[in-house]
């Protein structure tokens, strides 16, 4: 099941905040506050994306290749 857009949304609204947190705290803390907001966003964005590769992998249906190829037919080389 997809991400709710209101999920979405509100995953983005975060990343926006959280960027927001970032220019202040490079200019104004440590460098180790600045890698965790930037982590934090990179996991939002990890979130979203991995939401819909697996939608896509759900919804495949038997024997289509889609834009995986043959990677999922069970096809060995």
């Amino acid at each position: 099941m997809a991400l709710s857009e209101t999920v979405k949304t509100s995953l983005r609204d975060a990343q926006e905040n959280l960027r927001n947190a970032l220019a202040y705290s490079a200019r104004t803390e440590k460098p180790f506050v600045s890698k965790h907001i930037a982590d934090m966003l990179a996991s939002i964005e990890n979130v979203i994306d991995a939401s819909e590769v697996i939608d896509k992998i759900e919804d495949r249906k038997d024997g289509d290749s889609g834009m995986f190829g043959t990677f999922f037919n069970g096809d060995l080389p």
